[in-house]
């Protein structure tokens, strides 16, 4: 098991050498524009315009809740688009966005890719901005399907 490392910085540029995935949860309305996706199309603009594709495209692709998007944004470098948000927060919503559930099959499709890239992973600390989540229900899911194979994880806190 390897553990978590836990930096202050910029999730959209991570540290270290080799092969690196950068993940975030996306909602499952196919909205990309607050939040850290923002950082994101600031950095690259592949990651939202696959995001938008795939979201259209959803008839006929695996696009949901659950699901993981993996876009290459540079040799050593990819975009995970996990989609882990029911909806979006709203001034008359009640309840949060967040489905643990979701955000857990979506780990298991990137711990796949990571391994298959020999990868490490990196990301702020997803599903606990808009989506409304708690790290503590998070990050005990990232420790079992991410680090738990042995794959470095990286959790940037901004500007924290």
């Amino acid at each position: 098991m390897t553990e978590i490392e836990y930096v202050r910085g910029d999730a959209t540029a991570p540290h270290g050498k080799g092969v690196r995935i950068v993940a975030h949860v996306c909602n499952d309305l196919g909205g990309w524009g607050k939040g850290f996706v923002l950082a994101v199309s600031r950095r690259w603009p592949e990651p939202e315009a696959a995001f938008r594709r795939w979201h259209r495209e959803r008839a006929a692709n695996d696009f949901g809740l659950g699901a993981a998007q993996f876009v290459q944004v540079s040799p050593q470098l990819w975009v995970a688009n996990l989609v882990g948000q029911r909806g979006i927060r709203t001034g008359r919503s009640t309840g949060v966005p967040v489905r643990y559930e979701a955000i857990d099959r979506a780990l298991g499709l990137l711990a796949e890719k990571a391994v298959e890239l020999d990868a490490s992973v990196h990301m702020p600390r997803i599903g606990c901005g808009l989506a409304g989540g708690k790290w503590e229900r998070v990050e005990p899911l990232v420790r079992e399907r991410v680090a738990g194979r042995g794959i470095p994880v990286t959790v940037y806190d901004f500007g924290a």
